[in-house]
């Protein structure tokens, strides 16, 4: 009966399944917890439940649309907007009604630049910010071309796969295939994290590298951390082979836990002085 439980948890397939979900999970965390994932939210206008969605991140050319549902034509507004971070005074530009949505736009700014940015409402029953709170803080980039951003995903993708998978196999099946994945896993965290990630950080933000030692990029520096832990998982697979586990196991933990601080977080960023003008580095 106990090598029948053993077997069924080594199983190659059973662990597979394992992994996946791991990454799946990770993979979702981050994206919904990530500085660059909508605003989303509900206000009351004029005893009416209005629902918003706000964007946090626009690449490419063209100004940043804005928009709200709202069918009640008496109702107007304007959308605020000022670099970030600073206290300049705050532009306003009207709303403009198309149907049942009033609508505005972000003027572009360059790679890295950001604005915050907030709707105010007028109504019958008087005036509502949108968000009630803090305003909402957006990012610009340039467009990266989806022949680079999608193997970069797919590749960091089945880095954290192989990553979850080796450090299971070094947990339960320590005399299974623990250097080939760990082979596949530092392979595909290079491809996609040292060479294609940079080459996407080029075409949005105009630099290959911001992180250590140029810079303190989170991006940048939680992938050269995962990487650092793996190249010694590699080190002592190689020299100890098996007896080795305890390191991958590790250097899987490291990669989860990279994969789980949200993405773009302490990303570029451009400084301004307090009048909005772009400071030079």
């Amino acid at each position: 009966m106990g090598h029948s439980n053993k077997s069924f948890w080594a199983n190659t397939y059973f662990l597979w399944a394992v992994a996946l979900l791991v990454t799946l999970a990770a993979a979702r965390y981050q994206k919904v917890t990530g500085p660059t994932y909508p605003v989303q939210g509900e206000v009351i206008v004029d005893s009416t439940h209005v629902t918003y969605t706000f964007l946090r991140s626009h690449g490419g050319a063209g100004d940043q649309p804005v928009e709200l549902t709202i069918p009640d034509t008496s109702v107007t507004g304007v959308l605020r907007y000022r670099h970030y971070p600073t206290h300049e005074k705050w532009t306003e530009i009207p709303l403009k009604r198309q149907g049942h949505k009033l609508v505005a736009s972000l003027p572009h700014q360059p790679p890295a630049g950001k604005l915050e940015y907030r709707i105010l409402l007028n109504s019958k029953q008087g005036q509502v910010s949108v968000p009630p709170d803090e305003a909402v803080v957006t990012r610009f980039k340039g467009a990266v071309p989806a022949g680079v951003l999608i193997p970069h995903i797919f590749f960091m993708f089945l880095a954290m796969l192989f990553s979850t998978r080796a450090g299971l196999e070094a947990l339960v099946n320590p005399k299974g295939n623990i250097r080939v994945l760990t082979f596949w896993t530092i392979g595909l965290l290079f491809l996609g994290g040292l060479i294609l990630g940079p080459i996407v950080q080029k075409f949005a933000f105009g630099a290959f590298w911001t992180g250590v030692p140029f810079g303190w990029d989170l991006t940048d520096n939680k992938t050269l951390i995962a990487f650092l832990a793996w190249l010694l998982a590699l080190l002592f697979v190689l020299k100890k082979g098996a007896q080795a586990r305890w390191w991958v196991l590790f250097a899987s933990l490291v990669l989860i836990a990279v994969f789980l601080i949200p993405h773009s977080m302490h990303g570029s960023q451009l400084k301004y002085d307090e009048t909005g003008k772009i400071l030079s580095d």
